[in-house]
C-alpha cells in the first residue's frame, strides 16, 4: 500500500535535513529508523514508501555499523519476542482448552440437574399411604 502524498512529502523534507546535517527530531545518524522520526511517521510508514526508499538507498550508500551492545540489544529483542509469541500460542491453546473443559462441565451439570428432577418425581410417586389394617400387620 503506497503512502499518500502528504506523507512523502515529509519523508522527502525529513531525508533532505538528515542529509544536509541538519536534523530536527534525531541525532541525525543515517538510518531509516531515524528518517521514520525526523518525518515524525511510524517505522512501517518507511517501509511503505518505495520510493523514497529507493532514494534513501541510492544517497546513503553504506549501511550503519552497529556497536556490539546494539547487537545484543537486538538479539535480546529478538529472543524476547520469540518467547513472547510461544508464550501466546501456549495461553491460545490452554484457553481453548479450559472453553472445552467449560463446555462439558455444563452440559454435565445441566445432565445431573435432569436425572436429580427425575429421581425426586419418582420418589413422590412411590411413597403410598398404606390402610391402618391389613395382612401386613400380623
Amino acid at each position: 500500500m503506497p503512502v499518500s502524498a502528504a506523507t512523502e512529502t515529509k519523508l522527502r523534507e525529513a531525508m533532505a535535513r538528515l542529509l544536509a546535517g541538519e536534523p530536527l527530531h534525531t541525532d541525525g545518524a543515517l538510518t531509516k529508523e531515524n528518517l521514520a522520526r525526523e518525518a515524525r511517521v511510524s517505522h512501517a510508514t518507511v517501509h511503505r514508501a518505495e520510493a523514497v526508499l529507493a532514494e534513501w538507498d541510492a544517497q546513503v550508500a553504506r549501511p550503519v555499523r552497529r556497536t556490539p551492545g546494539e547487537v545484543q540489544r537486538d538479539e535480546t529483542i529478538a529472543d524476547l519476542r520469540k518467547r513472547l509469541r510461544e508464550a501466546n500460542a501456549r495461553a491460545n491453546e490452554l484457553q481453548g482448552k479450559l472453553d472445552a473443559l467449560a463446555t462439558v462441565t455444563a452440559n454435565l451439570y445441566f445432565e445431573n440437574r435432569e436425572l436429580k428432577e427425575k429421581l425426586a418425581g419418582r420418589d413422590q410417586r412411590r411413597v403410598a399411604v398404606l390402610p391402618a389394617s391389613g395382612p401386613w400387620k400380623e
